[in-house]
């Protein structure tokens, strides 16, 4: 029993690393305001409502000296997010399995280092495994990574 919660438990943690099956991870050479701008946009276009958005290197700047040398490890020059939300997804996901609307609202967060803008975000499809939710959980992540490779890709 030990190990098979051992197993689980690293599972787990590893899944909170990029690259992995979890987190829908995509670079494109651009700045970071640019990609910002043009998946905000493209949420919008696919139906989805930025409900807030955080400037999250900012806010750990703040905090730097308070940090001191774990501040910036990565040296990332700027950490964006975005929530959103699309409300047939949400409805239909609360109709199936109430439990699921721990995903709601939904974010992702883009990253900036040497000119690459990064785009992540927690793949709903993945979170929901084993739910009466799992599909529609699918679903959503179809379309939300729909609209950010739209929002990756414009020019």
């Amino acid at each position: 029993m030990k190990r098979l919660l051992l197993a689980t438990t690293l599972f787990a943690a590893s899944a909170a690393f990029a690259g992995s099956p979890a987190v829908f991870e995509r670079s494109v050479n651009q700045p970071l305001d640019v990609t910002y701008k043009n998946v905000s946009k493209a949420l919008d276009d696919n139906g989805f409502v930025v409900v807030f958005e955080v400037n999250i290197g900012e806010n750990l700047a703040k905090n730097a000296k308070k940090f001191g040398e774990n501040y910036n490890k990565k040296k990332l020059e700027g950490i964006k997010s975005l929530v959103f939300c699309n409300g047939k997804f949400a409805n239909q996901i609360s109709n199936l399995d109430p439990g699921m609307l721990a995903m709601c609202p939904l974010h992702a967060t883009l990253t900036h280092k040497d000119g690459v803008t990064t785009v992540l975000f927690v793949r709903p499809g993945v979170v929901a495994q084993g739910s009466p939710a799992a599909k529609a959980a699918q679903d959503l992540e179809n379309a939300t990574i729909k609209a950010l490779e739209d929002g990756i890709n414009a020019k």
